[in-house]
């Protein structure tokens, strides 16, 4: 009865908004792509190895915060599966801030450092090229086994999804 009220009072530039009354916990996700702009639900963060983007690591958040914060659970989840611990992770832009997150160096791609040589250049390319690998992982993982919608109730239910 609570949430209804909650829900009837509710103005559109609030904070902490209910977007869905059989699931409170919910919120927007900015994806910024032309054809899907957002998408409600869970903040998942899914750590693969280099080589042979075996998943290694999964984490479900339950706040919808900065991607750079988010680090630090994935990768000591990523640790916990391994036996050696992570030294490089290789992210995405939206992973901007952190240098070093658990002894893990945070590669990023940018533009070439002017006193980079050719074999440094080479290599960061080719890892930033590899890190493009997990965008079809994930895109498996929503068609292919059903994570695409979630039908748990609550963030334990998101936590058992992963």
């Amino acid at each position: 009865m609570a949430i209804s009220h909650f829900l009837k009072a509710q103005q559109p530039k609030d904070k902490n908004k209910i977007y869905s009354l059989h699931e409170p916990d919910v919120y927007v996700i900015a994806k910024g792509k032309d054809h899907k702009q957002y998408e409600y639900g869970n903040k998942v963060s899914i750590v693969s190895t280099k080589d042979t983007n075996i998943i290694v690591g999964v984490a479900s958040h339950d706040k919808n915060i900065h991607d750079s914060k988010t680090l630090t659970v994935a990768i000591s989840h990523a640790n916990s599966n391994r036996n050696k611990p992570i030294k490089q992770a290789v992210c995405d832009r939206g992973y901007v801030g952190a240098k070093v997150v658990l002894g893990a160096n945070i590669i990023l791609p940018k533009k070439a450092l002017k006193r980079d040589n050719r074999y440094q250049r080479d290599k960061k390319r080719k890892l930033c090229k590899r890190r493009a690998a997990i965008e079809p992982i994930i895109g498996h993982l929503k068609s292919d086994f059903r994570l695409s919608r979630n039908l748990l109730k609550g963030q334990v239910g998101d936590e058992l999804m992963f």
